[in-house]
């Protein structure tokens, strides 16, 4: 859902919640909460709310109407990676606009102050973000990986939010009747998790009993930063 105007409208363009979350490859509520966190510590301004799609079921879900420059701060909150996917499907809705060359010094002037002002604003965005990033090009430097108690005192969040989160976006999971968590192969595979195989004793035979432990990996550890709402 977009909103296509002509340039010197009073209305401002404006991109759903749920393109973004289709953008950044996340979770249309993951981003929907990122934006009320943002919203509550005075980051961005407070979009609206309209209804979006109505899923199979009949039930329609909400999503925000977010302006440009709010869109890169949400952008830049959950995957700095994607904020280039941003700025090309900004070119690609403007480039469907009528624009209105100025007849008059007034509106020459006009037009001009305004593009300032959005040229400020993605500086801004880009000053603003730019030690959160540097923090999670850090973390992806890193070496060694984390276990899950450790891994959620880096990310500042309780263990058993971030366990809950890993475990519905599928990152880990338990056997039944077993302790200790494993991750998905997909995850595995990717390089975000890693097994480490612990001796716990030895058995009456002699044979040692063992137990894999999951452990984040610094790559995970990043993934987890953005898709979470970022670092403190």
């Amino acid at each position: 859902m977009n909103r296509e105007l002509m340039l010197g409208n009073t209305e401002q363009v404006s991109m759903s919640s749920r393109e973004i979350a289709e953008l950044v490859e996340s979770r249309h509520d993951s981003v929907k909460r990122t934006v009320e966190r943002l919203v509550e510590r005075g980051v961005i301004a407070q979009p609206p709310l309209v209804d979006g799609i109505k899923s199979g079921n009949g039930v329609v879900a909400q999503e925000y109407l977010i302006s440009k420059r709010d869109s890169y701060v949400v952008v830049a909150q959950l995957c700095p990676e994607f904020t280039a996917r941003l700025v090309d499907r900004w070119q690609e809705l403007e480039s469907r606009q009528h624009v209105t060359v100025p007849r008059t010094l007034p509106d020459a002037l006009r037009l001009a102050a305004d593009l300032a002002e959005q040229n400020t604003s993605l500086r801004l965005v880009v000053s603003e973000q730019a030690p959160q990033v540097e923090a999670l090009q850090r973390i992806a430097q890193a070496r060694g990986t984390l276990c899950l108690t450790d891994a959620a005192k880096h990310l500042g969040v309780q263990r058993k939010v971030m366990l809950a989160w890993m475990q519905v976006n599928r990152w880990i999971y338990r056997r039944e009747g077993a302790a200790h968590w494993l991750g998905y192969q997909p995850r595995l595979q990717a390089g975000l998790l890693e097994h480490k195989v612990t001796v716990l004793g030895t058995e009456d035979d002699g044979a040692q009993r063992l137990a894999s432990q999951v452990r984040v990996t610094p790559k995970g550890l990043t993934v987890l930063a953005q898709k979470m709402g970022g670092i403190n």
